[in-house]
């Protein structure tokens, strides 16, 4: 059996541009992981390979985007004043517009067209673009930080070649611009873990989104209540997604894999930690199906950093030292931070609110059982042309 072959898209021109430095998201988390990845030793293994990206062309994105909304967002990058659109979404505390804006955006999704590209032609097991997973960019609207949906126009063009496609959210936040995309297609399995959008942004993702039409009992959502930690997280993947991906058996994962679900995640409220996040990374690299991974939320940037080197540790079958490496630790104490270790022990939410989060676990669970498991585990069938 040959080895697994697994491909890092990666740019250094990834750290080329600022949201602003009030702005939660910051880029300089891919750089802390691409460096955690090499304090390691990863980033030179005999099986993997480092490949370097360009920004997706405006074709592939109008397979996907509104011109009229494309041709705005160039506009405003190319602009040396900040400027605000809120038809398009852009401008917002959220989707703030600085220059270049549409040359990240349209690298990032670059970076996932790459990663299908190398797994589709070139018979890569497994690629990963950390700058990736954008998944609140809608068809002509920005927002949640996404400008442009890479994951869309990267399974757009899947489906274009007649992949059938699987993907998976297990960012905090609802995957809402994927399933918007594909909620009336049934070439497209869409499932998503994340916190409820009772009080949490982008406020969808329910357990009635099912779908429409062709498209429907092919979108799951598992909502979750703060406090959710790794056994319930594990138990709802398990119950749940697992399974349907089995039933699904799809030619291709794509995986958006934020680590804002992480306990100490700043813009979060779940309470997960490396234990369950490696858990569900190792089962769905045990299925032998070829996985295109983007790397979508993640506040706290040692936590993604940690997250993201013990992805792609899995991913090359490697198992690591606990303990971060001593240069590295020597470095982000420069910076100040205090991490000293790669992996969290098993955490458990406080029993009170434990309870609160099991109970809605389970609801979740029993009703996506109910509605979607009867008529679709062991029979779905080949997509309609």
């Amino acid at each position: 059996m040959r080895p697994c072959r697994t491909a890092l898209v990666y740019s250094p021109l990834f750290g080329n541009f600022n949201f602003g430095d009030d702005h939660p998201f910051k880029l300089q988390r891919n750089r802390l992981a691409y460096d955690l990845m090499g304090a390691y030793g990863l980033l030179d293994l005999p099986n993997m390979q480092i490949r370097d990206c360009q920004q997706a062309s405006e074709e592939l994105l109008l397979t996907f985007h509104d011109a009229a909304y494309i041709a705005r967002l160039k506009e405003f990058s190319s602009s040396e004043e900040p400027r605000a659109d809120f038809r398009f979404g852009l401008g917002d505390a959220d989707c703030p517009v600085f220059k270049g804006v549409y040359d990240y955006a349209a690298l990032g999704a670059g970076a996932t067209c790459e990663a299908v590209r190398l797994v589709v032609e070139e018979g890569v097991d497994i690629a990963f673009n950390m700058n990736g997973g954008w998944h609140h960019a809608h068809r002509s609207r920005a927002s949640g930080f996404s400008y442009l949906n890479d994951a869309v126009v990267a399974i757009n063009w899947l489906i274009a070649r007649g992949r059938r496609v699987l993907y998976l959210d297990i960012d905090a936040h609802h995957g809402d611009g994927v399933q918007e995309a594909f909620y009336d297609t049934d070439q497209v399995l869409t499932i998503s873990l994340h916190e409820s959008g009772i009080y949490f942004y982008p406020g969808t993702g329910f357990e009635d989104e099912i779908g429409e039409g062709r498209g429907k009992g092919y979108s799951v959502n598992v909502p979750l209540l703060a406090h959710t930690d790794d056994a319930m997280y594990m138990k709802a993947f398990d119950e749940v997604a697992y399974p349907l991906i089995a039933a699904f058996n799809p030619d291709i994962i794509v995986t958006q894999i934020g680590a804002d679900t992480f306990r100490t995640d700043p813009l979060t409220n779940l309470e997960i930690t490396t234990h369950s996040y490696g858990e569900m990374l190792s089962k769905i690299k045990r299925l032998k199906i070829p996985w295109v991974a983007l790397g979508g939320g993640g506040y706290d940037l040692m936590n993604t950093a940690r997250a993201w080197t013990l992805a792609w540790a899995i991913m090359n079958g490697i198992k690591l030292n606990p303990r971060l490496p001593p240069a590295f630790i020597d470095k982000i104490e420069l910076l100040g931070y205090r991490n000293r270790v790669l992996m969290d022990a098993m955490h458990w939410a406080d029993e009170g609110e434990r309870v609160l989060a099991l109970g809605a676990v389970e609801k979740s669970i029993a009703r996506i059982k109910k509605t979607i498991f009867p008529g679709i585990l062991g029979s779905y069938g080949a997509p309609s042309s």
